[in-house]
């Protein structure tokens, strides 16, 4: 009988013959196969070459080639960037005319209106001849032969654009201008352009031209803070859109493009002499004749006079618009009144300095734009600034811009570490600092070895709250304490958010920084302060309906921050923004570049944040957060402390005596909670003047809007 191991030494040659076959047919297999490969790409060569262009024709082709490769690639990038756009049409796009708003301010004096007044609305086919003309002959004079684009009328406007050294002709159309009303911001991108080719194109395919145009006179901002051509007519000439003349078409049809240049009620002879334009457009676009026009040319249009009406605060309307679309939808009422936190008083001291820094400074430090939120300790908004002039531009900076807040979001990653126990004495190194390959810098890049909290804080120090965050709290707890005071803009969860890396907007910032006079407490912000039917019925209202204030700092981490604070405008970056007689607090920011300044401060009684800046991101010439945005928060400030009684700044002072010069100005004769006399709205003509002092009852004897203090002083609920 064998043994075991003489089978296995037997099997053995058999099993390297049988891999050697293996081994030999992978290798044949291969050849094979790369060898056929090379005779059938030579047969392919040899088939091309029949096609060989030589000559001028190659170079057509390669020219064609090239431009068909860059086409495709051209065209995956534009649906990309149209890709997010279509999601605007799967709403409910036409849901602003379900509702139709009468805003009041905080003292019941009537501001404006938002949403479609379904009274004013008119049908294209009832509107005068001549007002139609007129707008097609200045606004898309090929409004009928395009199909969203109008690709004759950009080559002329660039043509004129390039004879003429600047901007004197638009290329867009009609559809895009409405495609932007209806869908997009303002905002001068790239992106926002493709957007609204694309979307033009998709509203072509979706509704009549005559749609359009109705739907383009409706939605289109006049001016005045009126929306729609027939409010229009009624503003400036006190009649219906169906009675104007060629005169007052011809000023209406001005205002398209630039409506706050052009109001009448404000340069008359600007508006006039830009009616003469669209009579002249008129004229070249064969659509009248000279003859037709020569009255109207004679004859300009007047209007109402309107020097004593307040401009309405339209970047404020837009935004408590789209909280009372939010608070209203399950009301299942759409004709509202709607009373507001905004104070009239401050709202034009904002404006004011605003348009003072920028005519002031604004040449020398290259800046052309600025926002500002300011809102009262509990939350109410007292004014917003959203850009220059609303009438160029209507997209808010002050609630949809998103910016970089540089060192001015530090206070978050501070507020952290108040939080879990550090103090304004806490020693730290301002030393070199590496995380994760990332090295920053401080401004001067130097270093000053072992320094406090408050000093770091105070002269804005880079590498301190790098290290804070790197060794001590981690970026959760920071994004965390951020959202938590109140900002709500989705933040990046990177190591280089404690230098503010991640935007945010004016809002959250105002929103943020009012948790430290609030003694820690949320900020609460809101715009709106009760919702009313035309019943007089209060479907809303925040006092009752509103979350309390929860704490978001504990009390000694809130007075920490508090005592840093106030330090940064005596010793610290922000001396510009120091008050003459009020102690104040606040942070400093500013961006790679100069690309953003930005200042939030607070007293005990309200709280500003003011950004400025440019919208295509361009750089600031060395503007820092401590020059402008700083000043103008100190000119805003000084207006609203004068002639009230200060609240404390918890854990730093004591209210100041009450000064009684130079008080902010209220509203003639009226008091908080009094409705002005009398209120007519333009929505129901047909309301009695026994529904109207139903009303004004309700307001009266709604309860008085004071704050509420919690012990130790600290106001917990909203003052509106």
């Amino acid at each position: 009988m064998p043994l075991p191991h003489a089978n296995e030494d037997e099997n053995r040659p058999r099993k390297r013959h049988i891999f050697l076959r293996i081994d030999a047919w992978i290798d044949s297999t291969v050849w094979t196969a790369g060898f056929r490969f090379a005779e059938w790409w030579e047969d392919v060569t040899i088939f091309f070459r029949r096609f060989r262009m030589r000559g001028w024709k190659r170079w057509l082709f390669e020219i064609l080639g090239e431009g068909m490769t860059w086409g495709t690639v051209g065209s995956v990038l534009l649906l990309a960037l149209a890709l997010p756009a279509f999601q605007e049409t799967k709403g409910n796009w036409r849901a602003q005319s379900d509702f139709a708003v009468t805003f009041l301010d905080r003292y019941g004096n009537e501001i404006g209106h938002r949403g479609i007044i379904h009274e004013d609305s008119v049908p294209v086919d009832q509107l005068p001849d001549t007002l139609v003309k007129a707008v097609l002959a200045t606004e898309d004079r090929r409004f009928f032969d395009h199909y969203g684009i109008d690709f004759l009328g950009l080559a002329r406007a660039l043509t004129e654009n390039a004879r003429a050294g600047g901007v004197v002709q638009g290329g867009s159309t009609l559809t895009q201008q409405l495609a932007k009303n209806l869908f997009l911001s303002n905002e001068r991108t790239i992106e926002r352009k493709i957007k609204e080719a694309f979307l033009a194109f998709w509203l072509e395919c979706n509704l009549s031209k005559k749609e359009i145009l109705g739907l383009y006179l409706d939605r289109a901002y006049m001016g005045g803070g009126t929306f729609g051509a027939a409010a229009a007519a009624q503003f400036y000439f006190g009649k219906a859109i169906t009675d104007i003349n060629l005169a007052e078409s011809a000023m209406l049809a001005g205002l398209f493009k630039a409506p706050a240049r052009y109001a009448p009620h404000v340069n008359l002879p600007a508006a006039r002499g830009r009616a003469n334009e669209v009579l002249t457009n008129l004229v070249q676009s064969g659509l009248m004749t000279e003859g037709q026009v020569i009255a109207a040319r004679l004859n300009p249009a007047s209007v109402v006079d309107r020097a004593r009406q307040q401009e309405a605060p339209d970047f404020f309307l837009d935004w408590a618009f789209e909280e009372v679309q939010r608070i209203a939808a399950p009301f299942a009422q759409h004709s509202l009144i709607v009373r507001t936190t905004i104070d009239m008083g401050l709202q034009k001291a904002a404006d004011d300095a605003v348009e003072t820094a920028l005519r002031e400074y604004g040449e020398s430090y290259r800046v052309k734009q600025g926002a500002l939120v300011m809102v009262e300790n509990g939350g109410g908004v007292r004014a917003m600034v959203g850009g220059r002039d609303y009438g160029e531009s209507q997209f808010n900076r002050a609630t949809k811009a998103l910016r970089q807040p540089g060192s001015s979001f530090k206070v978050y990653t501070y507020a952290a570490a108040m939080e879990k126990g550090f103090t304004p004495e806490t020693v730290i190194s301002d030393a070199p600092v590496t995380w994760r390959g990332w090295s920053p810098q401080n401004y001067g890049r130097s270093y000053s070895g072992k320094v406090t909290i408050l000093t770091a804080i105070a002269k804005s120090i880079n590498t301190v709250p790098v290290r804070l965050a790197k060794d001590e709290l981690g970026i959760d707890r920071i994004v965390k304490m951020a959202k938590d005071m109140g900002v709500e803009t989705p933040i990046r969860s990177d190591k280089t958010i404690p230098l503010g890396t991640s935007e945010l907007t004016v809002m959250d910032q105002a929103t943020g920084y009012a948790v430290f006079p609030a003694g820690g407490f949320q900020a609460r912000r809101h715009g709106i302060s009760q919702i009313l039917n035309y019943d007089g019925d209060i479907l809303f209202d925040f006092n009752r309906d509103a979350p309390p204030a929860r704490r978001v700092l504990s009390e000694k981490a809130a007075t920490n921050m508090n005592r840093m604070l106030t330090q940064i405008p005596i010793i610290g970056t922000a001396r510009k923004a120091a008050l003459d007689s009020v102690l104040s607090g606040g942070k400093t920011g500013t961006t790679q570049a100069y690309r953003d300044a930005w200042y939030v401060g607070f007293t005990g009684d309200y709280t500003a944040a003011v950004w400025f800046g440019n919208d295509d991101y361009t750089s600031t010439n060395n503007m820092t957060g401590g020059s402008l945005p700083a000043m103008t928060f100190k000119r805003l400030m000084d207006y609203a402390e004068q002639g009230i009684e200060h609240r404390p700044i918890p854990g730093v002072d004591m209210p100041a005596p009450a000064k009684k010069d130079k008080a902010p100005a209220k509203a003639e004769g009226m008091v908080e909670g009094e409705l002005p006399p009398p209120l007519r709205p333009r929505m129901l003509s047909s309301e009695t003047t026994a529904l109207l002092k139903t009303l004004a009852d309700r307001f009266t004897a709604a309860p008085a809007l004071r704050p509420e203090p919690k012990a130790g002083g600290t106001v917990a609920a909203a003052t509106q």
